[in-house]
């Protein structure tokens, strides 16, 4: 019954021990998700800085797998080439391994210096608990409340820790693991075979609790109270290489609704870890050849303590990171041989991975990313427009309707993203930045649909042969000089998150509105003394009436900047703010009234 009881309670510290670094870890994404955005946001082709971008990124989530299913929803997401993802894999291999030198504290001698007493977890860990449920509890804020989730995670993974390391005192406990680790050691009864079922024991284990940290956490445990020459280094260090393989089924699954390339990034992940445990299981054979030569187990043979374990996980991990660094392409190639390029991917549509939805942060950071992409195409589409009504081409024709077509597929695609964010914990400033996000694809779409509308006009200009008078032709030069800058001005306070140019574009908007109405009167008298023709005039009209209205769309955009940066969601409040400072407001409706005059009319 004894050892009935102790499985019970080896069970129950696991089951404590899971939860504890589940709740850590989903807590610390939330809790670093302006600081994940940021890092995932400075993704790059080097080697070095997406190396780092991944060591970082791991290192405050203190989870490889959870960093991994990021990735591959990147990739999947066509805002990360695989080549990138394959650095910060790497990276992420190396970041997971801080989690097991936090956990080696309690392998910590019993009696200790004063000095080192307070690094004991049975010292800091009940302090860390306490101000964990003030915390949660107490807290308004629900940053605060994340962190207190996070100390409460932290003392619940290290209690199950202890729960597991006490039940390991039973003496048939004792014995249990004495004879399973037998078959991992130097005098294995399975011979040179040994290493190979300890890599496959550490794999399998790994794959059924998906987390190679929690793995390397439950084996310090067993090490803590394990009888001497138990758990050794020669029997510990297989199991640690099939635990990095072991960890790779998270992003496998992740994988399973992906795109191909998002299938390439798990393919790239597992082969990394595969071909690194090869090199170094062989490494490690060698090593027990040579020994087994001289007759001696020497370090092989010494106890594993959770500090020797945690030492062996981070020497292994930067050992692969060293030897598979350089060879970024061979497993690029790989990926791509195992899941060649397809014909849809050649359409290159956006995709956004709902597994980022679980970090709200990165997930909004993707959107902007994307609406950034929108808001580009958008304005070139405009510009190009604008080229057509002087140089009509049907490449420019193409290339306007493709950049058309492919915001309105950003705006379905961004619009219905958001939505299902809007369903998340997303606290109250990620959840205005969203709602900013959705008005304004609705602005950039119709940008985009304003463009094709004056395509149009200047296809008919060209397909009924009609020419536009010199006067006529210079005052629309004006007008869209004007609606050109308005654009560019939109963009820039957009992309750059810029309130000063921001204020800038109102101003510039009802220049545009008054050369607009002066051109409608100019245009009634040409009608009335017959130097413009009716057909003529109705294209002018339509031109005149796209290019005003895209001017209000931008005037939209800076309004809702606006809104957003003073918790604040009416347009119409932030158009009345603006031109409430009249001394700005007019000092540069004149100089923009300078810029964009209309030449006299004759």
């Amino acid at each position: 019954m004894t050892l009935f009881f102790s499985i019970l309670t080896l069970i129950g510290g696991l089951c404590l021990f899971m939860f504890g670094m589940s709740l850590m870890g989903d807590s610390l994404e939330r809790a670093a998700g302006n600081k994940l955005q940021a890092l995932l946001g400075k993704f790059t082709s080097n080697k070095m800085a997406g190396f780092l971008t991944g060591l970082a990124v791991t290192s405050v989530i203190q989870s490889s797998s959870a960093t991994t299913v990021m990735v591959v929803g990147f990739v999947n997401s066509s805002l990360m080439t695989l080549r990138q993802a394959i650095n910060v894999i790497m990276g992420a291999n190396i970041g997971t391994t801080i989690t097991a030198w936090i956990l080696s504290l309690n392998s910590l001698p019993s009696e200790v210096g004063v000095a080192l007493e307070f690094f004991k977890p049975k010292t800091f860990v009940p302090i860390l608990a306490f101000v964990g449920l003030l915390l949660f509890m107490f807290s308004k804020s629900s940053r605060k409340k994340d962190i207190g989730t996070i100390l409460l995670g932290f003392a619940t993974l290290m209690f199950g820790m202890d729960i597991m390391s006490d039940a390991t005192n039973n003496q048939e406990i004792r014995d249990i693991i004495s004879s399973v680790f037998g078959f991992f050691g130097t005098d294995s009864p399975l011979g040179w075979f040994a290493p190979l079922v300890a890599v496959l024991a550490g794999t399998v284990f790994t794959a059924v609790i998906q987390s190679s940290s929690a793995s390397v956490g439950i084996l310090q445990a067993l090490a803590l109270n394990a009888p001497a020459g138990a758990i050794t280094i020669g029997s510990c260090f297989p199991i640690i290489m099939g635990q990095n393989i072991g960890t790779c089924i998270t992003a496998v699954l992740s994988s399973a609704g992906a795109n191909r390339n998002g299938k390439r990034t798990a393919v790239v992940h597992l082969s990394f870890n595969i071909i690194g445990t090869t090199i170094i299981l062989v490494a490690y054979y060698i090593v027990r050849i040579i020994f087994s030569v001289i007759g001696d187990d020497f370090f092989l043979g010494w106890n594993a303590n959770g500090l020797s374990i945690a030492t062996m996980h981070t020497l292994f991990n930067f050992a692969t990171t060293l030897i598979l660094l350089p060879a970024s392409k061979l497993l690029e190639k790989i990926a791509y041989k195992v899941f060649p390029i397809s014909e849809d991917e050649k359409q290159n549509k956006l995709v956004l991975d709902e597994r980022l939805l679980n970090t709200p942060a990165v997930a909004l950071g993707v959107c902007r990313d994307a609406t950034v992409t929108m808001a580009n195409d958008a304005i070139n589409a405009f510009n190009l427009s604008l080229q057509s009504l002087v140089t009509y081409s049907k490449e420019s024709a193409d290339e306007i309707r493709k950049m058309e077509d492919k915001t309105d597929q950003y705006e379905d695609v961004i619009g219905t993203y958001l939505v299902k964010l809007s369903g998340h914990q997303t606290g109250d400033k990620l959840s205005d930045e969203s709602t900013r996000l959705l008005k304004l694809i609705g602005d950039f779409e119709r940008i985009s649909d304003h463009s094709v509308n004056i395509l149009e006009s200047a296809e008919e200009l060209k397909e009924k042969n009609i020419e536009f008078s010199e006067e006529a032709r210079n005052e629309i030069a004006v007008l869209s000089g004007a609606v050109s800058e308005i654009l560019f001005l939109s963009l820039e306070a957009f992309t750059k998150n810029d309130l000063s140019i921001a204020g800038q574009i109102e101003p510039l908007e009802e220049v545009i509105d008054d050369i607009k109405d002066e051109l409608r009167t100019r245009h009634i008298y040409r009608l009335q003394e017959g130097h413009c023709s009716i057909s003529a005039g109705f294209i002018w009209s339509d031109i005149l009436t796209n290019l005003e209205r895209t001017a209000d769309h931008c005037s939209n955009i800076a309004a809702c900047m606006i809104d957003t940066a003073n918790d604040n969601l009416n347009i119409h409040e932030s158009v009345r703010e603006i031109k409430g400072n009249k001394a700005q407001f007019e000092e540069l409706y004149e100089v923009y009234s300078k810029r964009y005059t209309l030449p006299k009319n004759v």
